[in-house]
């Protein structure tokens, strides 16, 4: 991808829900046959459907020989773990509704309706939309790139909280990477009671790698100018 990409603020309801299942490693499953954690044993499909691999003994293999034309209804669970430890890591909770379908040794699961929640409250994810997104390209390296911030750079992560408004420092104890994609970077305040969430988002989508090192740089010498404006209280960007 190059960077003729529309600059939005975040990504859609959509993208985040394909976003979460591709980089998700456990998925729970809810059907006839109860319920069951899978660990590493689905992938998604280009227009979203999941396919999950299932033990012969599980009881998602016996309900889909049972069911009614070898379709048994399920809901499907993905939740979207925060990588670095934070208070409150579960940043999101995917609910997919639907029907699987044997395909060879794999179950095959299309979903009927998708419901998405986050912080800000429970949305209704179109599914038209969610067959037509795509992952956001940063989505399966996310884990790897804010725990190298948060381990390797707190200095960074201290410079980067100068880009927020005043009051959201207030009584900060902790700031942490919370998530990245293409968009922006948000950071987790933790507070001696309670927490918030500021996003700082790029200038311009970042599609891989390379590409977010250099929006990173841009905010860092956004904060850099902004330390010169007004002084900050200190907090910790790493650690307790």
């Amino acid at each position: 991808m190059g960077d003729s990409h529309t600059w939005t603020a975040a990504p859609t309801a959509a993208e985040h829900a394909r976003s979460v299942t591709a980089a998700a490693w456990s998925c729970a499953v809810t059907s006839e046959g109860g319920k069951e954690e899978f660990l590493g044993a689905h992938r998604v499909e280009a227009d979203g459907g999941i396919l999950l691999t299932v033990p012969e003994d599980s009881g998602l293999r016996t309900a889909a020989l049972c069911a009614p034309r070898g379709e048994p209804a399920a809901v499907l669970e993905f939740a979207d773990v925060a990588p670095v430890p934070v208070r409150a890591r579960i940043r999101a909770r995917l609910w997919l509704a639907g029907w699987f379908t044997a395909r060879e040794e794999h179950l095959l699961f299309r979903p009927t309706r998708m419901v998405l929640r986050r912080a800000s409250g429970a949305v209704l994810v179109d599914l038209d939309e969610y067959a037509a997104a795509a992952p956001d390209p940063l989505a399966e390296a996310e884990a790897r790139l804010l725990t190298h911030l948060a381990d390797c750079h707190p200095d960074a992560v201290e410079r980067l909280s100068r880009l927020m408004e005043h009051g959201h420092l207030r009584g900060a104890v902790r700031v942490r990477p919370l998530a990245v994609d293409r968009h922006g970077l948000t950071l987790r305040v933790e507070r001696t009671r309670g927490h918030g969430d500021v996003r700082l988002t790029f200038h311009r989508p970042a599609d891989d790698v390379a590409q977010l090192t250099e929006r990173i740089h841009v905010l860092l010498t956004q904060a850099a100018r902004a330390c010169g404006a007004r002084a900050l209280p200190h907090v910790k960007g790493n650690g307790g």
